[in-house]
């Protein structure tokens, strides 16, 4: 299992943005041994928010061989050609590869937004992933399409085989997602305070069944994104972050994410970790809340080398 770092995406604790800020991050995430940097999408939220591939685009050049990866882009609304250009631009600038998470979101005020009913987001997602395959030319193109036209030819670059965009699609773990992810994807994005580690193994095994079922190799690459992170002995920091900060950006229960997320000792984020380590997972995408170059040096020194891999 090896690990990747969320840019400083959203402003969360009101200290605002910055180039340096997005730079540094970047730099400590290389400079650390992680494997990628990533980034997602929102057209509508709580908090100020960067743009994901705007994000990707700043940093390649400081990130060396890392992947840069979106978890997730929103296919269904940014449109499978826009979309298209943008990771396949990314790809022939950048020097690591770009893995496209891509997904529906779960938000309504995004798809109102863009004036996209929301109820139509899966039946969008499916067509936009298909056609999206195509024009990365790593996939066919669909038969029909009923939301977004599959062009006659497009102007971005194309990509040779050994820089080709991996397609991932994400979901929670519902079955229906899962057979969306066996059927559509080139890997499974799960969502980390979404799921548990016996939840994610559970669908891991539904997702290489469903593989092997229509022929295709198993086991399908995997990978955890937007695991909140704060690295701290204090439990009143701990549970301060917790309670006032993560709870109401993402309207939940501070219950029901307490023990999902990287928030407190060095020692009880790396048991979580091996957790998940021993059900299968192969990257987990870190979101530090805050003091963000700080915590990639927490990750890397004080929990990382304390999660213990399967034989």
């Amino acid at each position: 299992m090896d690990a990747a770092v969320h840019l400083p995406q959203a402003d969360l604790t009101g200290t605002g943005f910055s180039a340096r800020r997005v730079d540094d991050v970047a730099r400590a995430a290389a400079g650390n041994g992680f494997a990628a940097v990533c980034a997602n999408d929102h057209f509508v939220f709580s908090r100020p928010w960067l743009d994901g591939p705007t994000l990707l685009a700043r940093v390649a050049p400081l990130i060396g061989d890392l992947d840069l990866a979106t978890t997730i882009a929103l296919s269904p609304l940014r449109g499978p050609v826009a979309l298209a250009s943008a990771l396949a631009t990314l790809a022939s600038l950048a020097r690591g590869r770009v893995v496209a998470g891509v997904g529906p979101g779960s938000s309504r005020d995004d798809y109102e937004a863009l004036g996209v009913p929301f109820e139509e987001r899966w039946a969008r997602l499916d067509e936009s992933v298909r056609i999206l395959r195509a024009l990365l030319g790593v996939g066919p193109p669909p038969e029909q399409t009923r939301f977004h036209p599959m062009p006659e030819r497009w102007s971005f670059p194309e990509l040779p085989p050994d820089r080709a965009v991996a397609v991932w699609v994400a979901s929670w773990g519902s079955p229906a997602g899962l057979r969306r992810v066996a059927g559509l994807g080139d890997g499974w994005l799960a969502s980390a305070y979404n799921t548990d580690p016996d939840r994610f193994a559970t669908g891991r095994l539904a997702v290489d069944e469903e593989c092997a079922r229509r022929g295709r190799d198993v086991p399908l690459p995997n990978a955890l994104a937007t695991m909140w992170t704060y690295v701290t002995e204090s439990p009143a920091e701990a549970t301060r972050l917790v309670e006032d900060v993560l709870a109401p950006v993402l309207r939940r229960d501070p219950v029901d994410i307490r023990d999902r997320v990287c928030v407190g000792p060095a020692e009880v984020c790396a048991e979580l970790l091996t957790r998940y380590a021993a059900a299968g997972c192969q990257r987990v995408h870190f979101w530090p809340i805050v003091d963000e170059t700080e915590q990639i040096g927490l990750l890397a020194e004080r929990v990382l080398p304390q999660v213990q891999l399967p034989a």
